[in-house]
C-alpha cells in the first residue's frame, strides 16, 4: 500500500490448553524458529518470543495487512500441528482458546523485549495466571475471570 506508514507494536500472550506445563526447554528454539517463520511470512516483524512450559509471549511489529485474530489463528493452528507432527510433547498438544493482545508505543519496546526475555525470573515471583490478570488490569481490559482459562482436568 503506497503512502501507508504504521508503527504497531503488539505483545500476544496465550496458554497451553488447561495450562499443562508440557513444552520442554529443549524444543523451544525450534518452536521459536517455526513461529517466527509464520510471523515473517505474513509481513510482520518478530521482536521477541519466549515459550514457557505452559504459555507463550510473542512481541511483534505488526503490519496492517492482517487482523490480529487472523494472525493468532495462523500461529496457534500451524504451531499446534507442527508440535504434534514433530512429537515435541508426549501428549496431544493444543493451545488454549483465546489470547491476550496488548499494544505498546515505540518508547516501550525495549522494556517489553527485556520483560519477555526474562520470563523465567518474573515467574519465580508469581504464577502465569497472576501475570495474565495483571496485564488485563494494567491495560484496563474488562474481563470475566470465569473465562480466563480452562481449568485442569483431573
Amino acid at each position: 500500500m503506497p503512502n501507508t506508514y504504521t508503527q504497531i507494536h503488539i505483545q500476544f500472550v496465550f496458554a497451553v490448553k488447561y495450562r499443562h506445563g508440557i513444552i520442554a526447554p529443549q524444543g523451544k528454539q525450534e518452536l521459536y524458529s517455526y513461529i517466527s517463520g509464520i510471523i515473517e511470512k505474513q509481513g510482520h516483524k518478530l521482536l521477541a518470543i519466549n515459550v514457557m512450559p505452559d504459555h507463550i509471549h510473542i512481541f511483534i511489529g505488526m503490519r496492517p495487512n492482517q487482523s490480529v485474530s487472523d494472525l493468532l489463528q495462523d500461529i496457534k493452528r500451524n504451531s499446534s500441528l507442527w508440535i504434534n507432527q514433530k512429537g515435541v510433547v508426549s501428549d496431544k498438544f493444543e493451545w488454549q482458546e483465546g489470547y491476550g493482545a496488548f499494544s505498546y508505543s515505540k518508547s516501550h519496546t525495549k522494556a517489553v523485549i527485556e520483560y519477555i526475555e526474562n520470563q523465567e525470573i518474573h515467574l519465580r515471583r508469581s504464577t502465569f495466571k497472576d501475570e495474565y490478570l495483571d496485564f488485563l488490569r494494567k491495560f484496563e481490559i474488562d474481563y470475566d475471570e470465569r473465562y480466563i482459562f480452562d481449568d485442569l482436568i483431573d
